[in-house]
């Protein structure tokens, strides 16, 4: 049948909504080129698993530590498919949902390839907010515009047959539903070569060649990890920690088996008579808070007239594996406070917890003020968790079917393995973390950008096996910190003896530390707890200088973190502030105490430097 054009190019009478230019870039050009480099591809391919399976044959590395995963999501939803298969008529119901919602969809795209779907493709654009699906082309192009349809519609019924779930316990039904999702979103069309028009397009126009270099670049990153994929995130040979990351001045005035402390060169002639700690997460190294200069919230609170201290962890191996909760408090935090005090010669600091820092932190003051050891005179806490009944994804590892798994694998080795933490920490946001990743450079053959966050979320560290399991079990399975039951030091501690001032930071969006979960510890404290919620994520929100006036925090003072039942609640009396918290936690240290000293230099009185600001132990690679 003769297709007929008119002026605009537009197809013709016979198929109204047919336009060839919504497949012509879909043609190949030149069969030959591409079959070669397919080959090529496959040849790499073959590579990349070769070198997943070679470690596996010499026994360098095992898959043993996902066994727990794979066994608690088969045991997961087996539960939820066994309600839905257990009655016939609630399967017919639930299969006519999805098979009537699919047969809609076939006659929108049938409409669409006759031309009369196009507002619809226009409004579904206008209002897209998915980044997988941001070509035009997955709504004006027919056939992916279908898949698009299936997928989205698919996925829906599926989350649904979660929610809809009778006779679930909340523990199922939440891991069920993070299960769910890590299964939808690895399956979206825009995942795979020929289901991607972007894809597609860019092996029609290069030949395939985009799929050779993704190939090659996939058997780099399989080699990086040592057998397991370390997935790159960021264009790496663009950053070097100590040369154009982590360059605040400072000298290394202290070390020991577990941490450096590092102290700043001040920037004011004068500054607080109080240092202050930072006490990082050990999960991550410290430099999250030192990025670039413009990021950097060491450098700011060094500006701001602080004498700045802060722990560098040490990336653990297998002579750490005995180091658990109470050596990271009395060989680093305590470590920390008197290198403080032989620096400076003050008895009292203010400290800062960032994430599981902030933990130990936490149960850190809680065991000083059963010992009435008075050197921390006010906390901060950023995004910390000391209450685990919400905390969030995370839950979803740990049970105790797979704390065994864990702490077996542990055993072995003395740690947990940097691969495995980052992997756990990129699933629970997939669909930024993995995916786009996985098609921009397997698919598309292209390096990702250059960007220093990413290079710091790339830069994992060990976990020491005592420390970790001790974490696991007492905070996420036993919430033990939150009741008053965690051991240490042969008893048991409370957070309500507690009476200094706290600073209790949230983010508004963060899938680690969920702001539900922070709000809850405001309680457990004995003393004033001066409660703010940050906008955006765990890191953003935390690292968010007053200089690029973004999102914002709401506060209401430390008479309202306890007085409010919900979060919800707090919110409803909450004053909304545009830009930054720093200023107002800069405030509500300055409250504390406003006395000034001459400015401090690292190495001037009892302590010698030993090296230059990053330190060694941050070098180190997982």
């Amino acid at each position: 049948m003769a297709q007929k054009s008119d002026d605009h190019g537009h197809s013709g009478q016979e198929f109204p909504g047919f336009d060839a230019r919504f497949f012509d870039a879909y043609a190949i050009k030149d069969p030959q080129s591409l079959m070669m480099n397919a080959a090529r591809a496959f040849e790499n391919l073959g590579r990349a698993a070769s070198e997943w399976l070679g470690p596996r044959e010499r026994g360098e590395t095992s898959d043993d530590l996902f066994a727990g995963p794979i066994g608690d999501f088969i045991k997961t939803m087996s539960a939820l498919t066994e309600y839905w298969t257990s009655d016939q008529k609630r399967m017919l119901e639930a299969q006519t949902l999805l098979l009537s919602t699919y047969f809609e969809i076939w006659m929108r795209s049938i409409q669409q390839a006759g031309g009369q779907q196009e507002n619809s493709a226009e409004a579904d654009m206008a209002a897209n907010k998915d980044r997988r699906f941001a070509d035009e082309d997955w709504y004006r192009n027919p056939f992916f515009s279908f898949l698009r349809q299936i997928y989205l519609a698919s996925a829906t019924w599926a989350e649904r047959l979660v929610s809809e779930a009778e006779g679930l316990d909340e523990i199922t039904r939440y891991k069920a539903r993070f299960y769910v999702r890590q299964f939808t979103a690895a399956f979206s069309p825009s995942n795979f070569a020929m289901t991607n028009p972007e894809v597609w397009r860019a092996t029609v126009e290069s030949q395939g060649m985009n799929l050779v270099t993704g190939m090659r670049m996939l058997t780099e990153d399989v080699i990086a990890g040592g057998g397991h994929l370390r997935l790159r995130q960021t264009d790496a040979s663009q950053f070097s920690v100590g040369n154009n990351l982590a360059i605040t001045a400072g000298k290394v005035i202290a070390r020991n088996e577990l941490c450096e402390i590092i102290q700043y060169a001040p920037s004011t002639e004068t500054v607080f008579k109080r240092p202050l700690v930072i006490v990082p997460p050990w999960i991550n190294k410290f430099y999250i808070l030192d990025l670039t200069p413009e990021k950097s919230f060491i450098k700011w609170c060094v500006d701001q007239g602080h004498t700045v201290f802060v722990i560098s962890w040490v990336n653990p191996d297998r002579e750490h594996a005995a180091k658990d909760w109470e050596s990271y408090i009395r060989e680093g935090i305590d470590f920390a406070l008197d290198t403080a005090e032989q620096a400076t010669g003050e008895k009292q600091v203010n400290a800062i917890g960032y994430c599981v820092g902030g933990t130990l932190l936490a149960a850190t003051l809680a065991w000083h003020a059963q010992k009435n050891d008075a050197r921390i005179a006010s906390a901060t806490l950023l995004t910390a968790q000391v209450d685990f009944a919400e905390a969030g994804e995370l839950k979803v590892f740990v049970d105790e079917e797979q704390l065994a798994v864990i702490e077996a694998q542990m055993k072995t080795s003395g740690y947990m393995a940097a691969s495995q933490m980052a992997a756990a920490f990129n699933l629970l946001r997939s669909s930024e973390l993995i995916w786009p990743y996985v098609v921009n450079n397997y698919l598309k053959g292209k390096e990702p950008m250059a960007f220093d966050l990413l290079y710091w979320n790339s830069d994992s560290t060990r976990v020491a096996a005592a420390n970790h399991a001790y974490y696991l079990r007492s905070c996420y399975l036993d919430n033990a910190l939150s009741a008053g039951q965690m051991k240490l030091g042969g008893g048991s501690i409370d957070l309500r003896d507690i009476s200094i001032p706290i600073y209790n930071l949230a983010t508004r969006e963060d899938h680690i530390a969920p702001a539900r979960s922070v709000f809850r510890g405001n309680a457990l404290f004995g003393g004033p707890v001066e409660f703010v919620l940050s906008g955006s994520g765990h890191i953003a929100g935390v690292v968010n200088p007053p200089s690029r006036t973004k999102y914002r925090y709401w506060a209401q003072g430390d008479t309202g973190a306890k007085s409010a039942d919900t979060l919800d609640g707090w919110l409803k009396e909450a004053t909304e502030t545009a830009g930054s918290w720093w200023p107002h936690w800069q405030a509500w240290v300055e409250a504390q105490d406003t006395d000034l000293v001459p400015a401090r230099i690292p190495g001037d009185r009892t302590l010698s430097p030993l090296g230059d600001a990053p330190g060694t132990y941050v070098l180190a690679r997982a």
